[in-house]
């Protein structure tokens, strides 16, 4: 509503009412925490700076106490009052004393106190996140140790490519979660940069504290341009960005490990308490779980987009605020929850080693190897090599029959016009899965050795990403409690 004697004279229009306002006030849930620290904190430097008289700060301070104590899901916000800062606004003018509340506005414009409630709401959602990255990565971590021996055939194009181990399969995802934690952690960097104490856009006339404002609020620094900190577009793309990219990521297993679970495959089967039945098919058991993830990944694709458009806008403009305020908090709430069941899946998955092992053979997969052999055994290009292993393949699907030294033979024949007089057992061992895994000693090979290798190295950089994040709680934490003290000795002076 609008203030007697302000710029407007008449309220708002209904229509306004129920679009607009409505939609800012549906995300003040979200940013009400961040925004009383944000008010909490402005009103500390306004009283350490000599803007707001001693005994009128005290009673503003024990105003925003009361409405900081408030649960943010039980404040009642009001459309008709305008976004969730004129709803605080006006609950704070029924609190404080005389005109207290209105020394709040001294050197700070609207979206200040918006913007900074969103940074903080998106810092506490970025670690969030990450944790919940952690313990994927952890379920990853573990399913690969027990499966180091496992063999299983790998595929490309959903056919048969060559044997590897589960755990090689496995450890596919833990390198693109090292990558996306990169990327988290740069996107709280970037975050966690304060634009408080800005004035409008080109700074205050007012003796305002920029630095003892981002120390109260626990930022590990300043947006040092004024009119950059009140109007950053590209941070909100930047999350988005990363969201969907480690979204992907739990798809593509996600995809994957629902193949696996059909009756086709018969690979794996998630636990009952992440599937669901169904109504009319009694035999079914769905992998439900696995296709919430897929669902969150292909809805943030859709957030991403529309957060980039909202972003293509003049300078200054509010336009990306409307939306964005409460898309980016929610989409990190709901990343989180997908990171986390995923990684609850992965960790109770029943694995059927005994078929994955019988079908690694299947499908012709050590044809590769046996190319390679005859190509170093007989100085032939790899080319050739290839040729002869493709119709010696044809000739085996024709017939029905495993590989064997006659339709090698057979095949060489006819390509380089002799054969090569392998014998079945050497045929055989060069085909073997066991062996074929064992020669995979590359770095980042399946072989034991370099999966031991990359194990260690996911374990130890999980490992550091646990300690900062332990050490980002905890500097956020007592940033919160110096500023609650701050405010609490200020108090005192009444």
């Amino acid at each position: 509503m609008n203030n007697p004697g302000g710029r407007l004279a008449e309220g708002p229009a209904p229509a306004l009412v129920r679009s607009a306002f409505a939609l800012e006030t549906g995300y003040g849930p979200w940013l009400y925490h961040g925004m009383s620290l944000a008010d909490l904190a402005h009103a500390v430097m306004l009283i350490e700076a000599g803007i707001v008289p001693p005994q009128v700060g005290a009673h503003l301070l024990k105003a925003l106490l009361e409405l900081h104590t408030i649960p943010p899901d039980k404040f009642q916000f009001d459309p008709m009052r305008g976004d969730a800062y004129n709803n605080r606004e006006y609950e704070l003018r029924q609190r404080a004393a005389a005109n207290a509340a209105d020394w709040l506005q001294a050197g700070r414009a609207r979206r200040e106190a918006s913007t900074v409630g969103y940074l903080l709401t998106v810092r506490g959602g970025l670690l969030a996140l990450i944790e919940a990255l952690l313990a994927l990565q952890q379920s990853l971590l573990d399913q690969a140790a027990d499966h180091v021996q496992t063999l299983m055939p790998d595929y490309t194009y959903l056919q048969t490519a060559q044997p590897t181990t589960l755990a090689h399969y496995l450890l596919t995802f833990a390198g693109p979660i090292t990558r996306d934690l990169e990327r988290l952690r740069l996107a709280f960097d970037h975050t966690n940069r304060s634009p408080a104490g800005i004035g409008s856009t080109n700074g205050s006339s007012l003796p305002i504290n920029r630095e003892r404002l981002a120390q109260l609020l626990g930022f590990s620094g300043l947006v040092a341009h004024t009119r950059d900190a009140m109007w950053q577009s590209d941070g909100p793309v930047e999350i988005m960005a990363a969201l969907t990219a480690s979204l992907l990521n739990a798809d593509r297993l996600a995809e994957d490990l629902q193949i696996w679970a059909t009756i086709e495959f018969n690979f794996i089967e998630l636990a009952d308490g992440h599937s669901r039945t169904s109504v009319i098919m009694p035999q079914k058991k769905n992998p439900y779980g696995l296709a919430y993830v897929r669902g969150v990944a292909r809805d943030m694709i859709g957030k991403l987009v529309s957060t980039a458009a909202l972003q293509a806008t003049p300078s200054g403009q509010v336009d990306n605020r409307l939306f964005t305020y409460g898309t980016a908090p929610q989409a990190l709430v709901r990343a989180a929850q997908a990171s986390t069941l995923l990684a609850e899946i992965v960790a109770r998955l029943k694995v059927n080693t005994g078929l994955m092992r019988q079908r690694a053979g299947q499908g012709y997969s050590g044809a590769t190897d046996l190319a390679e052999t005859v190509m170093l055994t007989f100085g032939l290009s790899a080319g050739v090599a290839h040729r002869i292993l493709g119709h010696a393949v044809r000739l085996a699907e024709a017939a029905s029959r495993t590989l064997d030294a006659a339709l090698l033979d057979e095949a060489a024949q006819a390509v380089i016009q002799r054969p090569l007089r392998l014998s079945d057992q050497f045929i055989a061992d060069c085909m073997d899965p066991q062996r074929i895994v064992e020669a995979r000693t590359v770095t980042g090979g399946a072989a034991s050795e370099p999966v031991q290798a990359m194990l260690s190295s996911f374990a130890a950089a999980l490992a550091d990403s646990r300690a900062w994040v332990a050490d980002q709680k905890q500097t956020l934490a007592d940033s919160e409690h110096d500023l609650l003290a701050a405010v609490e000795a200020l108090c005192q002076r009444t």
